[in-house]
């Protein structure tokens, strides 16, 4: 209880006299706050596309392409084996009509609004069934596209991000000239960066003939996914791989969250060791101001382990103000900002909104912590080693 109120009294006084010190304390905090506003920033780039991949997925939503394709790009169905996918039992019917549709997936070229640039755009033609299958289209300014004409819906994340995809304005498809009539939302999924329209009038467009490249179906429930792939992956008539659109969309988002948080955690890292010293400088400064008074109270009782105590806590105090700082600014400054990026799986642009979450959030925080401790113990301990008597002969 006495070595308690000892780190209290010391703790105490510590804080008290942060004003005469607060140009290197707030040195300190501006630095971890840096630190876990880059690094929450960072990460906040992966959590918001991997949200886009992950909310567009449904566990009983399948996709059906050519075997040995790992993406919609590289495979190619006849419409014969479309038709086929499309009667297999485990598929479930609306009004007698089988929820699966059979779509073409293409890149067309729009510049970006922020630079100009040209960049790919996903074109996706699909069938009437596309809407019930996927479950969360909203239309939301405009109207769906008259099927059998030269129209287009636009994902409300693409018509922000590219130029000409406003209501009404004409994009180039194939060699014509096609109306965009209206704007969806899609929950913050993948499908807000492409452009919809009928997969009959793509087709011709892109002389595809009577091919698809894959076949999206909606299951009666996600149960019933590993008998319609058993029925599917035996039927002789087809050469077909089978996955959950999970499975699908989870394994696309892989490789860029995986670069961004590799490149985000090095970056903080590097940030990390140049706060530390900052940590180290502050916590230095004040142990050395306060030489004769650390040793005065080593004369008067206090004990070592008291004094570093209440130095680390310091340090912890500078660390967490910092880490909250730098976690509130990330979020005023990320969340929810929209961009796009290149999906590598695809070659083409999806727009995303970053992410940050409260798992971040206690992620930058528990950084500074570490930082702070770092930064905190070798003053801490270089303030329990000094010399009584020659601190005390100190001016």
């Amino acid at each position: 209880m006495n070595w308690l109120k000892q780190i209290a009294a010391l703790t105490s006084f510590n804080v008290r006299t942060l004003g005469q010190r607060v140009g290197s304390s707030a040195s300190a905090i501006f630095g971890i706050a840096g630190v876990v506003g880059v690094l929450i920033g960072v990460l906040s780039i992966a959590e918001g596309f991997r949200r886009a991949m992950t909310v567009s997925g449904k566990a009983d939503t399948a996709l059906v392409m050519r075997s040995g394709s790992d993406t919609e790009m590289s495979s190619i169905l006849d419409g014969d084996e479309a038709r086929v996918v499309a009667d297999v039992e485990g598929i479930a019917r609306t009004n007698g009509v089988s929820l699966a549709s059979s779509e073409l997936f293409v890149i067309i070229n729009l510049p970006k609004r922020s630079t100009g640039t040209d960049a790919n755009v996903p074109l996706r033609g699909v069938a009437p069934a596309a809407f019930d299958v996927r479950g969360d289209i909203e239309v939301v300014d405009g109207r769906l596209f008259d099927w059998g004409k030269n129209e287009v819906v636009a994902g409300i994340g693409a018509k922000n991000e590219f130029a000409g995809l406003e209501l009404g304005s004409s994009i180039p498809v194939g060699r014509e000239k096609w109306t965009v009539v209206g704007i969806f939302r899609a929950n913050g999924g993948i499908a807000e960066s492409e452009i919809w329209t009928d997969a009959g009038v793509l087709q011709p467009a892109y002389r595809r003939g009577n091919t698809v490249q894959a076949v999206y179906v909606r299951l009666e429930s996600a149960d019933r996914f590993q008998e319609f792939k058993d029925r599917l992956t035996t039927d002789p008539r087809l050469n077909v791989m089978v996955v959950r659109q999970t499975e699908y969309y989870a394994e696309q988002s892989t490789a860029i969250t995986g670069l961004i948080t590799t490149v985000g955690t090095l970056v903080a890292s590097l940030m990390g060791v140049g706060a530390v010293f900052g940590a180290l400088n502050t916590m230095y400064s004040a142990v050395s101001s306060r030489t004769r008074e650390i040793a005065t109270l080593r004369a008067l009782g206090f004990g070592s382990s008291a004094i570093v105590a209440s130095v680390l806590l310091e340090a912890l105090l500078l660390a967490v103000v910092g880490g909250f700082l730098g976690a509130g600014l990330a979020y005023a400054a990320f969340d929810g900002f929209r961009t796009a990026t290149m999906n590598w799986q695809s070659f083409s642009q999806v727009t995303f909104a970053f992410d940050v979450t409260p798992a971040l959030l206690g992620q930058g925080i528990f950084y500074a912590v570490v930082i702070g401790l770092i930064g905190g113990l070798f003053p801490a301990i270089r303030a329990a080693r000094l010399p009584i008597s020659a601190a005390l002969r100190e001016s």
